[in-house]
Parts: structure tokens; sequence; C-alpha cells
């Protein structure tokens, strides 16, 4: 491998270790998405809720107690009541939750697992004449992505869900902190992996007369 082709397999590589720390902290932060409902519908109390892909936390206060009237804020005064989805009730208000966070927890299970098996794949690949590693690594990699993307694309129908059920006082949202790692995860797994993938081939021939055989041997 020239100096120029381990370049850029440094470089995906270091993008697809900024996508597998925020791929970490996605899955375990409850910040996904923030519920809150309309203050008009709701004089009393004020219940928020912000959930990940385990568990559900909601929050309720008085109306008066809040200052800037903004029931949707995720650092309103008093403690949470989180619910992990694993432990609902069936008859819970919070059952849609609970059956697609449970789907999208699994998935990101397996993302996981695609990133063990990506990693250690491309810690081998550093071993002399191992180079070949990196594209298994880099197949890995995509997929882990797109197992995160797939999460993604669950935890939003959840949302929607939950704000278009009549057993919820929640009607507004907005995707939080977690949500977004979960996004730039994805596009730094997926794309890291691809170009991993290319920047690992070994020299095409560039003559018709030339083959495969001909490339520069691998180090």
């Amino acid at each position: 491998m020239s100096q120029t082709q381990a370049l850029k397999v440094r470089v995906a590589l270091f993008c697809i270790l900024v996508g597998i720390v925020l791929a970490m902290v996605a899955v375990v932060t409850d910040f996904w998405a923030v519920l809150s409902p309309h203050m008009e519908h709701n004089n009393a109390t004020c219940e928020a809720a912000h959930f990940g892909l385990w568990r559900i936390c909601t929050t309720r206060v008085p109306v008066d107690d809040i200052e800037d009237k903004n029931c949707g804020a995720i650092t309103l005064p008093g403690g949470n009541k989180c619910s992990f989805s694993l432990g609902m009730q069936p008859r819970s208000e919070l059952l849609c939750f609970a059956e697609y966070s449970i789907s999208a927890a699994a998935i990101a299970i397996f993302s996981l697992g695609f990133i063990i098996v990506g990693t250690i794949c491309a810690l081998l690949s550093f071993r002399k004449k191992r180079d070949y590693l990196l594209r298994p690594a880099s197949m890995f990699y995509a997929f882990a992505g797109l197992c995160i993307f797939v999460s993604v694309e669950v935890m939003r129908q959840s949302v929607k869900r939950m704000i278009d059920s009549e057993d919820t006082v929640w009607i507004e949202y907005y995707y939080s902190w977690s949500f977004a790692c979960a996004c730039a995860a994805f596009v730094l797994l997926f794309l890291g992996g691809l170009a991993l993938l290319l920047f690992s081939l070994p020299r095409m021939p560039q003559n018709p007369w030339e083959s495969c055989m001909d490339a520069e041997p691998e180090h």
C-alpha cells in the first residue's frame, strides 16, 4: 500500500471512529425526542417527556413553576420518572413506544455487533501483509451505519404514533441531540465504510496489456 493510499485509509478510519463514538452516545442516552402538550390543554400541570432506545422519562410540574412557559424544555424543574420499555404494563398508554423502542434497540444491537467485528478486522489489518482485512471491515462498518439508519426511522415512527395517539397528552415534539448523534453516526459509518473499501482496493491496471497481477504488491 502506497503512502498516499495509507493516508486515505487513516482518514477514513478516523471518520469511522468518530461515527462509532456518536453511535455509542446515541444508543445509551435518552434524548432522541422531546414531547410536550399544548399549554392551553394542560392548565394545571405540564408533563413533558424525553426518551431513547431503552426508556422514556416524564416530568410533571405545576405550570406556575415554569418561568418561560415552555412546556417542552428538557430541563424542567422536578424529578424525572423513567420507565424502561421492557417493563411496561400491557395496557400502558406508552405501549406503542415500547413496541417500537424494543425493535429499534434490537437493530441498534446488531449495529454494535457489526462495529465490533469490523473493528477486530481493522485492528488485525495493521499486521504485516494483512491489508486485505480492511475490505471486510469496511463492509461491516457500512452495515452498522445502515442499522443505525433503520433505528432512526423506527424511532421517528414511534414519535409519530405517540403524537397521533389519543391515549397520550403530547401533541408537540422536536428531535434532540441523541437523535442528531444517531444521524451523524449513520453518515460517518456508511460513507466512511464505502470510502475505506475504495481506498483499500488494490491498484487497477492502467493499460490494456496489464493484468491485476501486475499491480504493486501490498505491504
